[in-house]
């Protein structure tokens, strides 16, 4: 048992003995050869020179050849890791260019709505200093019921009955009053009366409205002379309203007459509210 245990001690030493002296040899061969490569390159001879020249292409080309696979994947992995940073930079410029149109959207409807209130309060200044702007803060369409709640009420002492404008334009009256808002009865609506006068033709009559559609002119007398054109006023009539408020034009159909009116009813933001009501 003792002695199987000293072979194999044995064996283990030889081993690593014969692993050093290989490695040793191995040091001394390369040293040897360095040496000998060292000295032929020392020497200066045709064939010499030659075998030197065919030696040093074959290490170059294998060189370059070696790290071709290097350079190959260090191209792909650049382009790759551009194209990815100019998808990304794609991305953010659509957001930064959707952000700046959203500014300039959010500018032009500041503008134009400064523009509106400008008009507004140069027509309040150079016409109807008695009047108080408005805004529109809800549209009541149906084939029925034509009217505007505006965000103003008893707070700026509007009253029923009061006269209605858009910019110089007749296009309603109030007709319910709270203390934050009011609404607006339009022409158009099947409830509206307005008593007018045509002009030059000069006839007195009332502007029905009838929903949708143009108001018409009722009322007239046989032998009026109301023509395509004429431009129709409130006539002052009744004591609501001031005489002479533009309105619109009469354009003759087959069996009626109605008005074009000046202003776009569906194209109203801001309106000016008459507060002087010559009925008391």
């Amino acid at each position: 048992m003792d002695t199987s245990r000293d072979d194999v001690g044995i064996s283990i030493r030889s081993a690593f003995l014969r692993k050093g002296t290989q490695q040793r040899f191995s040091l001394f061969a390369l040293t040897l050869i360095s040496i000998l490569l060292i000295f032929l390159e020392s020497i200066d001879s045709k064939p010499l020179n030659s075998v030197r020249s065919i030696i040093k292409d074959i290490v170059y080309r294998s060189a370059v050849i070696s790290n071709y696979p290097s350079k190959l994947f260090s191209s792909s992995y650049e382009k790759i890791n551009s194209h990815f940073s100019l998808y990304n930079r794609y991305d953010d410029l659509l957001q930064e260019n959707k952000k700046l149109k959203n500014e300039i959207s959010k500018s032009d409807f500041i503008e134009m709505e400064n523009s509106q209130l400008r008009k507004l309060i140069d027509e309040q200044t150079a016409s109807y200093s008695d009047s108080e702007s408005a805004r529109v803060i809800l549209d009541k369409r149906s084939p029925y019921i034509n009217s505007f709640v505006l965000n103003i009420g008893y707070n700026k002492n509007i009253k029923k009955g009061m006269a209605v404008l858009h910019e110089k334009n007749f296009i309603g009256r109030i007709v319910d009053v709270n203390y934050f808002s009011s609404r607006v009865l339009l022409i158009t609506d099947l409830n509206s009366k307005i008593p007018i006068i045509s002009e030059p033709s000069g006839n007195h009559a009332i502007l029905s409205g009838h929903g949708k559609s143009n108001p018409t002119l009722e009322y007239l007398s046989e032998n009026h002379k109301v023509q395509d054109g004429d431009k129709i006023y409130t006539s002052g009539k009744g004591g609501i309203f001031d005489p002479g408020i533009p309105i619109g034009e009469a354009k003759k159909t087959k069996d009626k007459i109605e008005v074009k009116l000046y202003s776009e009813l569906n194209q109203i933001t801001f309106v000016n509210i008459k507060m002087r009501n010559l009925k008391k």
